[in-house]
């Protein structure tokens, strides 16, 4: 069961600096986050696993992602006690919840990516 913030307004406005509703947001608004979330989906995924699928991740960010992901409560990770030890990934519930979100954003994005295109070359001429 997910819990519910129960802390002041003031922890929850993204506007304020020292909010944690902005660092939250700060931690999982990065493109390597978003990518390990929609990678993951319904999966659970070891670590070369998730790495093969987002092309261009250095093994440092998926590490430092897949830290702060777990850390937030958005990512569970199982280490199995085999030789050698083997370490798989999945999202938690509320990791489960964000991904319909990045879902939606993926989805605007294909949808206006046309609009995009032609609009960034209009600009840059």
């Amino acid at each position: 069961m997910t819990k519910q913030f129960t802390g002041s307004p003031d922890e929850a406005d993204l506007r304020r600096a020292d909010s944690l509703a902005r660092e939250i947001f700060s931690d999982v608004a990065n493109k390597w986050a978003l990518l390990i979330i929609e990678s993951l989906g319904d999966r659970t995924l070891r670590f070369g696993e998730v790495r093969k699928e987002i092309e261009g991740i250095s093994h440092k960010m998926l590490t430092q992602n897949l830290r702060m992901l777990e850390r937030n409560g958005l990512v569970e990770r199982t280490v199995h006690p085999v030789v050698p030890p083997r370490v798989e990934y999945a999202l938690t519930e509320p990791g489960q919840a964000l991904r319909a979100t990045i879902d939606g954003l993926c989805d605007w994005t294909h949808r206006y990516l046309g609009h995009i295109e032609t609009s960034r070359r209009r600009f840059d001429t």
